[in-house]
């Protein structure tokens, strides 16, 4: 049986669903009650989280069990082989999955895509390196991304 938590992010509430087959779902809410007490199916997601979150973790060892389609499947399988602080375009991201012809596809399913953070679906950016699309919100994304590879430069304007 499916399990439920909701933890506060810097970036909203996560809902994090799942049960000993893995974790199925973890989307961002941008308000609710945040869960009293974790089952004990969530807990590691739950530390690995926050791990992520303070900057003491660059990658997530989870039993993972998104229900999507083959082709969707395949696409959150690319989309987790993206390093830390590195971001690919949309048309890397066909290219790598053997067609440049279903990068209208790859999009369509990074943006179904059901776990949030974990499948790195935020460092998929435009060929024009712009951050678009983002079910979360851009902003979100944009933050994720300067989370995970920070510069100290400082404007010159």
């Amino acid at each position: 049986m499916s399990q439920i938590a909701f933890i506060k992010t810097p970036l909203g509430i996560a809902k994090i669903i799942g049960d000993n087959q893995g974790i199925s779902e973890i989307s961002v809410l941008d308000e609710g009650d945040i869960s009293k007490s974790i089952p004990k199916e969530l807990k590691e997601v739950v530390a690995q989280l926050k791990d992520y979150f303070s900057g003491k973790r660059n990658d997530f060892e989870l039993k993972l069990n998104p229900k999507g389609t083959d082709f969707q499947q395949k696409v959150w399988q690319e989309l987790g082989n993206i390093p830390f602080g590195k971001t690919i375009t949309y048309l890397d991201l066909a290219k790598k999955l053997g067609d440049p012809k279903v990068i209208r596809a790859a999009a369509s399913a990074n943006g179904k895509n059901p776990l949030w953070i974990i499948v790195p679906c935020h460092r998929v950016i435009g060929t024009d390196g712009s951050l678009t699309g983002y079910a979360g919100g851009l902003w979100r994304k944009k933050w994720l991304l300067e989370h995970e590879n920070p510069t100290n430069q400082q404007s010159l304007f």
